[in-house]
């Protein structure tokens, strides 16, 4: 069953708290959207109740989302997940449909699958230069993983990738996309 606009949005109060938390945590990471203000930040979220949806179910995961640029040729911004470690709301996830229903027949249990998650948040998981870009505004994933959105060239042939940041590194790696791990579920971005 799908989700409609009717049911992705969040009540009064729900907004109020999440813009609060937006606004404290934009506040308290400068170094990450350095140049912009939150004013035009929160105008921008208060027209659009659908991206407000989408950034509460971030928080209610454990993602943290925090503004990290300003794409020049829309104005939009771009939120991503900037958690310490990969979101708790979204470990123990395969990568896609196939490698989930695989674990199943198997007889074990993910919590779901990235692809699936994602589309029901309304983000986007990110890919490995976009992972990168957040590992140059602090270090994240340093006990943790973080599955990548994985080319169609490595997922057809049943595998994914994942990334990690390790001796001071990031590093990339492949894994079977069946596969799944109490420390390892996936960052999203969102652009408003």
């Amino acid at each position: 069953m799908g989700k409609t606009l009717a049911n992705m949005t969040i009540s009064k109060t729900q907004r109020e708290l999440l813009l609060r938390i937006l606004h404290d945590r934009f506040a308290e990471n400068m170094n990450r959207h350095r140049g912009l203000e939150w004013i035009e930040v929160e105008a921008r979220l208060n027209a659009s109740p659908q991206a407000l949806w989408s950034l509460h179910e971030m928080e209610k995961t454990g993602g943290e989302p925090d503004v990290i640029a300003q794409e020049k040729e829309t104005g939009q911004y771009i939120f991503c997940d900037c958690s310490a470690e990969s979101p708790k709301g979204r470990r123990g996830v395969c990568y896609d449909r196939k490698g989930q229903e695989k674990r199943k027949k198997e007889g074990l249990h993910p919590a779901g699958n990235v692809l699936d998650m994602a589309a029901a948040m309304g983000i986007e998981p990110l890919t490995e230069e976009q992972y990168r870009a957040l590992q140059r505004l602090g270090e994240f994933d340093t006990k943790t993983q973080s599955w990548l959105k994985t080319p169609a060239t490595i997922t057809k042939l049943g595998g994914a990738i994942f990334a990690d940041r390790r001796f001071d590194t990031v590093f990339v790696y492949h894994n079977t996309s069946p596969c799944f791990f109490g420390s390892r579920a996936f960052r999203g971005s969102l652009r408003v």
